[in-house]
C-alpha cells in the first residue's frame, strides 16, 4: 500500500476510535445533562481548542475572499450532524445509532462507484448495517423510531460533510476550515441552548468531562478527517467509515456495558470485510494508474 494511502487509512482509524470513545463518554454525561447541552458544551470547548491548536486568528484577513457557500454548507453539516447524532445517542444503543448514521456516507460511496466489481464491498457493508439493526424487534425497549430518524438525519449530514469537506480542502486554508466550521456551530448552538436549558450550561462540575469529549470528538477526529480526505476518494472514505459501527459497538460494550447479539457480531465481520476490501481495491486502482 502506498505510504500516502496507508497514512490516510491510519488517520481514519484513529479518528473513528477517538470519536467512539467520546460518544460513550457523552452518553454517560446524558445521565445528568440533556444531549443539546452536551453537544453545545462540546463544540464551545472544541472551538477554543481548535483555534489555539491551529492559530486560526491568522485566517481573519482572508475571510472576505473565501468561498463561503462551500464553507457554510460544510459548517452547517458539522453542526446538524452533531446535534442529530447526540439526539439519537440518547435514545438508541451506541452501535445501532452509528450503524444507522452510516447509511449516509454509505449512500455517497454507492453513488461514487465507477466499476461494477466495487459493488461487492458496498453491498457487504449494507448487509452488515442491515444485520446491525434489530428490525425483528423494533418495538424493543432499546430501539426508538424517533432515535432512528435522528440517526438517519445525522447520516445525511455526514454525507454532506464529506462532499463539502473535499471542496473546502481545495481552498488551501488547511485546518482553518475546521476552525471556522466549529466556531460557527458553537455560535449558533450557544444561544439556542441558553434558551433551552440555561441552568445546565452553567453546571461547571461537568465542564471537565465536556472538555475531554471536545478533544476526543471534535479536535482530533475532524482534523484527521480533513487530512484523510486529501488522500482518499469519496468511495474509499465512505466505505472505510464502515468501521465506525463496529468500533461503536465495542466502545459501547466496554464503556457502557451495552450488549451485542450473535447477529450483530456477524454484522461486524461483514462491515470489516467491506472495509478491508475497499482498501485493497483502492490500492490496486492507484497502482493501475
Amino acid at each position: 500500500m502506498p505510504n500516502s494511502q496507508l497514512i490516510a487509512v491510519l488517520f481514519m482509524v484513529l479518528s473513528m476510535v477517538s470519536y467512539q470513545i467520546s460518544a460513550s463518554f457523552a452518553k454517560q454525561l446524558f445521565l445528568v445533562l440533556d444531549p443539546l447541552t452536551v453537544v453545545t458544551l462540546r463544540l464551545c470547548f472544541a472551538s477554543i481548542l481548535i483555534v489555539l491548536m491551529f492559530r486560526s486568528w491568522k485566517i481573519i484577513k482572508r475571510l472576505p475572499y473565501l468561498k463561503w457557500k462551500n464553507l457554510l454548507f460544510y459548517s452547517g453539516s458539522v453542526c446538524l450532524m452533531n446535534v442529530l447524532f447526540y439526539a439519537s445517542l440518547g435514545k438508541l444503543p451506541q452501535g445501532i445509532a452509528v450503524g444507522l448514521e452510516f447509511l449516509g456516507p454509505l449512500t455517497l460511496a454507492l453513488l461514487s462507484i465507477k466499476q461494477k466489481s466495487d459493488y461487492i464491498w458496498v453491498c457487504l457493508a449494507i448487509f452488515g448495517i442491515a444485520l446491525m439493526v434489530p428490525w425483528q424487534d423494533a418495538t424493543a425497549q432499546n430501539f426508538s423510531y424517533i432515535g432512528a430518524a435522528f440517526a438517519l438525519g445525522a447520516g445525511v449530514c455526514w454525507a454532506i460533510y464529506i462532499y463539502y469537506g473535499q471542496k473546502v480542502v481545495r481552498q488551501n486554508i488547511g485546518m482553518h476550515a475546521l476552525s471556522i466550521a466549529i466556531v460557527l456551530s458553537a455560535m449558533v448552538l450557544l444561544p439556542i441552548s441558553a434558551v433551552h436549558n440555561p441552568d445546565a450550561l452553567l453546571q461547571t462540575q461537568y465542564w471537565g468531562k465536556a472538555l475531554l469529549i471536545a478533544l476526543l470528538a471534535t479536535a482530533i477526529p475532524y482534523a484527521l478527517d480533513l487530512l484523510a480526505l486529501k488522500r482518499l476518494s469519496k468511495m474509499s472514505y465512505g466505505t472505510l467509515s464502515s468501521l465506525s459501527p463496529a468500533l461503536a459497538v465495542v466502545s459501547g460494550m466496554l464503556l457502557l456495558n451495552e450488549h451485542i447479539t450473535t447477529v450483530q457480531m456477524v454484522a461486524l465481520v461483514c462491515i470489516m470485510l467491506a472495509s478491508i476490501g475497499v482498501t485493497f481495491r483502492a490500492k490496486n486502482t492507484e497502482q493501475g494508474d
